[in-house]
């Protein structure tokens, strides 16, 4: 009798922390997380370290994995308020209440810190790079500029260029002109992505009381900065791949690609549409994606 209760305990038990686990997955935004993981990767790879192993990779994906995890969690615990007040956000697993906040922030810091701390224990240049990208993307982004001024999609951006800065780093042992050059590619490219979800998205936004360029500026001038700034992003990482040294082939379709989400962002920028807004949101991961594939393939 006592064997037959404890089967269905120890399903429902199976069941709620699988429940459990895919609301985390959902917290730390898993393809937003995996593609600043695949850049980290592109940036070590980059270095065409000597070491380069499996294992080196593991260990930089793993630190990577928790830091970026560990600040998107504490990130979506202090904005539970405003996701609340958003229909795209209003079922995200805090507002929900999927999940308790305080056992959110606890795991937030918990990643974040083991994160942090084992980029420190591969290199402390390393380390201060994880960790820069953390306090400007949770304090100086998140808590500091995101309720006040559309224009913490700058500090976004640097946060956003952090883990490929901290790939290249580890690789090379040294902050250099390459690594500068693939993070501000990210920096430069982060309106691109975040902007045409904010067209999107605009009313949202301003129901929740968060200042986003749309609302603020206006559209003409929000898609104008987006073809700008898209147009600095594949000069940027053009240069970037250049300097690596990848051969003409990789060369030629990183050119490609490049043209593609440039065309797409001055169509966007000459005539509205919001179906054409929204291949270019989706044109933009593609294209971050691919560039970093080609680095990766091409060393």
């Amino acid at each position: 009798m006592l064997r037959e209760l404890a089967i269905p305990n120890a399903k429902l038990k199976i069941q709620n922390l699988r429940s459990k686990l895919r609301a985390y997955w959902a917290l730390i935004k898993s393809p937003q997380t995996g593609l600043l993981l695949i850049t980290g990767l592109a940036g070590y790879m980059s270095a065409r370290c000597p070491v380069t192993t499996w294992r080196t990779l593991l260990v930089l994906a793993g630190s990577l994995f928790l830091a970026i995890s560990g600040s998107t969690v504490l990130n979506m615990v202090y904005d539970r308020d405003i996701d609340a007040r958003m229909e795209r956000t209003a079922r995200r697993p805090l507002p929900s209440g999927r999940i308790d906040a305080r056992e959110a922030l606890l795991v937030g810091l918990a990643l974040s810190w083991l994160g942090v701390g084992w980029a420190f224990a591969l290199s402390p240049l390393y380390g201060i790079v994880v960790f820069a990208g953390l306090f400007f993307d949770v304090v100086v982004y998140t808590i500091w500029l995101k309720r006040r001024t559309p224009w913490s999609i700058i500090w976004g951006g640097v946060s956003g260029g952090m883990p490929v800065l901290a790939g290249r780093v580890l690789g090379t042992g040294q902050i250099d002109q390459v690594g500068l050059l693939l993070s501000l590619a990210v920096l430069l490219w982060i309106p691109t992505h975040i902007m045409t979800f904010g067209l999107k998205h605009a009313s949202d936004y301003r129901r929740a009381g968060v200042p986003v360029f749309p609302n603020t500026h206006g559209e003409w001038t929000t898609r104008l900065i987006i073809g700008l700034s898209t147009g600095a992003a594949v000069v940027v990482m053009l240069l970037a791949t250049w300097q690596i040294g990848l051969a003409w082939g990789y060369l030629r379709t990183a050119i490609g690609l490049g043209a593609m989400l440039l065309a797409i962002a001055m169509t966007s920028m000459l005539r509205r549409s919001p179906r054409l807004n929204f291949v270019l949101f989706k044109m933009a991961s593609l294209y971050m994606l691919g560039s970093m594939a080609l680095i990766m393939a091409g060393v």
